[in-house]
């Protein structure tokens, strides 16, 4: 008999960016392995936190890949911070618990939202059907609170008391990163023995020739500009007024270097009132997944941006992307962190110093005048992504860890079909 898994997480596909390309890809990848694969998601609303115009109900169920995707409307908030981010992750908590789950072997939950997997490690491990639980840790919320200065000592008390708790009451906490490990071990106290490490990987397919000029043209760049793109969520753990000030900076300097932000978040409409009157900046709303790369392949270095601060609380999931396009990256980060590590292991990109908007400029300025440096740049990260972030290699991985998971806990032994 094939084994069975049910994936519940807020985000899921055609979002383009966060972790629902991850879910996408391991859902629709087991489903190929053999297994029958359910999710229960949302509906898209993320990063632009808006809803679809039409095509969204109560609940909505498909199967267009093979994957029987059942869709749940949640609380989708205009300004998703604070206590309006509890509760919409709280409301898709609610949603989920209450669901159809099936009768799967192993679940999978996603976090981000922690909140939301709250609820599917109570009814898992307090139902009348106890069944083992993963825990896919994308982004750690403790770290989160402490590395964006939001909240005060307290609420970072009472998230590393939670967050710690619902780790540990899972039967496997999946980190995508070796450093994301340590910290899961060290500061929330989640046995070695419950951790598997599985590397995001690049969901995006090997890139084709892209006509560069042409598609500047179609965006609006010359030929000329410096294009240095961030591509993906405007947020808060990103600290894109760094990239705002580099290009009120570019020009002051008459500098040929041009940012461009591209995607939803919420923190777009704060910076767009802050880049009033900048030249040197603009904002593109989210492409499909052709226009995106091609975007990224025709600009002229990738950003990879982050707030003061922030260390490890996350690996950025636009890495895996920008290391397909042939694209140099340069990050702006602090000293230390699993950006600098991920960008300076990769060889395919640079790094200059957070929240210094002249050493952004000077950086970008550099890379774009040393044009045989970002080729090389390029290559070196395209080479990475072949190495060390394909999707088979990381499919297979986690399905030998849900498999183990799904045996211990059936103390049965099936055994999925190969792909």
């Amino acid at each position: 008999m094939p084994l069975t898994v049910t994936i519940v997480g807020l985000n899921y596909t055609p979002e383009a960016t966060g972790n629902a390309p991850y879910t996408g890809s391991l859902a629709e990848g087991l489903q190929q392995r053999g297994w029958m694969t359910r999710v229960i998601t949302t509906y898209p609303h993320y990063p632009s936190w808006r809803l679809p115009e039409s095509g969204v109900g109560w609940a909505s169920s498909s199967a267009g890949t093979g994957v029987r995707v059942d869709r749940k409307l949640h609380y989708v908030p205009r300004n998703p911070r604070g206590y309006r981010r509890l509760i919409s992750e709280l409301s898709f908590g609610v949603r989920s618990v209450v669901a159809r789950w099936g009768k799967p072997d192993v679940v999978v939950l996603v976090s981000p939202g922690l909140f939301a997997a709250m609820f599917g490690v109570l009814r898992a491990k307090c139902g009348i059907r106890r069944v083992p639980v993963a825990l896919w840790v994308q982004d750690i919320y403790t770290l989160g609170i402490e590395e964006t200065a939001q909240g005060g000592k307290l609420t970072a008390r009472l998230m590393h008391a939670l967050e710690g708790r619902i780790l540990r009451a899972s039967d496997r906490v999946v980190a995508i990163h070796e450093r994301s490990a340590d910290v899961l071990m060290d500061r929330l106290h989640v046995p070695a023995s419950k951790i598997a490490v599985v590397r995001n990987w690049t969901h995006l397919p090997e890139i084709e020739v892209v006509d560069r000029a042409a598609t500047r043209e179609a965006l609006g760049w010359n030929s000329s500009d410096v294009v240095v793109l961030h591509a993906g969520n405007l947020g808060v753990k990103q600290g894109l007024e760094n990239v705002v000030d580099a290009a009120r900076l570019a020009d002051e300097r008459g500098s040929a270097v041009r940012f461009v932000l591209l995607g939803g978040g919420s923190e777009r409409s704060r910076l767009q009132h802050a880049a009033e009157g900048i030249r040197s900046v603009e904002f593109l709303e989210a492409l499909d997944e052709d226009r995106y790369q091609a975007a990224m392949a025709a600009a002229d270095i990738l950003l990879v941006n982050e707030k003061p601060g922030v260390a490890t609380m996350a690996v950025p999931s636009k890495l895996t992307s920008y290391f397909s396009s042939g694209r140099p990256v340069i990050a702006a980060t602090d000293a230390g962190s699993i950006t600098e590590s991920e960008v300076l292991t990769s060889g395919g990109g640079v790094v200059v110093p957070a929240g210094d908007p002249s050493a952004l400029l000077e950086g970008a300025e550099a890379l774009g005048s040393d044009l045989s440096a970002a080729e090389r740049l390029g290559a070196r990260g395209q080479l990475f992504r072949r190495s060390h972030l394909t999707e088979d290699a990381a499919l297979a991985r986690y399905a030998q860890v849900l498999t183990a998971l799904a045996v211990r806990g059936t103390g049965s032994k099936p055994t999925p079909r190969s792909r």
